[in-house]
């Protein structure tokens, strides 16, 4: 990926991906977007990354995915000193608040619940790309 403002995705339902695209499409930022299908798949590609190569931007993680979990995959994230950076945004379909305060206190820089309508959907492809505007801006 040549650009160097991009979302990694994390989300292994495939039809949660396909929406986040059809959202991405419409807003016409769906270059943006890289999809992986779990933790374990995000860090190995990440790994892949040369050191001089361009890492995501951001990192959107679904809480509820097998082999590795949003919450380890953040635990490894943040304590790698090469992705510690990278801002990550939780997107679960869970509103315990519990699990919010514990993946803030992780290190997330956010937490989403997952849009339950299309204008829904539409507002948080804005907020990622806002996110990723200011994080430009500060960088």
């Amino acid at each position: 990926m040549s650009n160097r403002n991009h979302i990694m995705f994390v989300d292994d339902d495939e039809e949660d991906r396909f929406i986040m695209l059809e959202y991405f499409r419409e807003s016409g930022n769906e270059s943006h977007i890289h999809f992986i299908t779990n933790g374990q798949e995000a860090l190995d590609y990440l790994e892949s990354i040369p050191e001089d190569g361009n890492l995501p931007r951001l990192i959107v993680l679904d809480l509820n995915m097998p082999i590795l979990n949003g919450t380890q995959t953040l635990f490894q994230l943040k304590r790698s000193r090469r992705f510690k950076d990278i801002p990550v945004i939780i997107f679960s379909t869970s509103e315990n608040e519990n699990e919010k305060r514990k993946c803030l206190s992780m290190g997330a820089d956010d937490y989403l619940v997952k849009p339950a309508s299309y204008n829904e959907g539409l507002k948080v492809v804005e907020k990622f790309t806002r996110f990723l505007e200011d994080v430009e801006r500060n960088s």
